[in-house]
């Protein structure tokens, strides 16, 4: 196992160049996700919100980052930086980690008809959605020979959840446009994929009115009877972005310990709640 990683050391990323987006902390999936690619031998460049860079640099430097970019995705001046730093030192990336997501609170409680303000619905779009088309495009031109994308998503793009509200619907639309992209860049050898993780410990989480009970009834209900694990995570996101992934694309894969397939509950289930 890898010391700082915890995942199996391999070579299945060995030569490959991508962009991890959206680590915030040791919890952040884009975290586990950018570990696993170096575990497997890939490099990785990470790109930070500058308010996060004390606790960004610290974990990208124990698995071998040298190559850090401050990105805001509201900003097109930050967009065109940041990449343009990226072909400067690199000239090319194999494959993009887009882990990227804001509602404000107040659009994430209650109720989803009377909370959500036009302002709210606007600015979870584009940090959401819009970002992963902006960054989509940008990386597709720095892949001449092809490569992978993969956007982190949630069930409730597909089904209403309590106080999701707001994120759920651009947590659709950014599936949605996962297709798109998918259609447009699939000549030009780029594959582009949705990851459907189940409820884990994580900041986004924490910014949830009533998190821990998605996290609790997200174990109570999935087929395994078992919390969402990171390297079940993380090993999604490497068979995407690796020569494994050949073939998929436009895809939104759930890894949920099969949450996201269950119908009614058990009545011994059922009885619990």
């Amino acid at each position: 196992m890898d010391e700082d990683s915890g995942f199996p050391k391999g070579e299945l990323m060995r030569g490959k160049r991508g962009l991890v987006t959206g680590v915030a902390n040791r919890n952040s999936i884009a975290w586990g996700i950018a570990s696993q690619i170096a575990a497997q031998g890939g490099e990785v460049a990470l790109a930070y919100m500058e308010m996060n860079e004390k606790r960004v640099r610290p974990l990208g430097e124990s698995i071998g980052v040298d190559l850090f970019v401050p990105m805001d995705v509201a900003s097109d001046e930050s967009m065109d930086a940041a990449f343009a730093e990226i072909e400067g030192k690199w000239g090319r990336l194999d494959f993009l980690v887009h882990s990227i997501a804001f509602a404000d609170r107040t659009q994430m409680k209650g109720s989803f008809v009377e909370n959500t303000t036009r302002e709210g619905f606007a600015l979870a779009m584009d940090i959401s959605a819009y970002s992963f088309v902006d960054c989509a495009r940008r990386a597709a031109r720095l892949m001449p020979q092809g490569g992978s994308m993969i956007t982190m998503t949630y069930l409730g793009s597909e089904r209403a959840i309590p106080n999701y509200n707001m994120m759920g619907v651009a947590k659709a639309a950014l599936e949605a446009a996962t297709r798109y992209i998918a259609r447009d860049l699939g000549p030009k050898g780029i594959r582009v994929n949705a990851v459907s993780a189940g409820a884990m410990r994580t900041l986004s989480l924490a910014g949830i009115s009533g998190g821990r009970g998605m996290l609790a009834e997200g174990r109570r209900l999935s087929a395994m009877k078992e919390d969402t694990s990171m390297e079940g995570v993380a090993g999604c996101a490497l068979w995407l972005l690796s020569d494994l992934g050949r073939s998929t694309t436009g895809e939104v894969i759930h890894v949920d310990a099969g949450f996201h397939m269950m119908g009614l509950p058990s009545e011994e289930e059922g009885a619990e709640g």
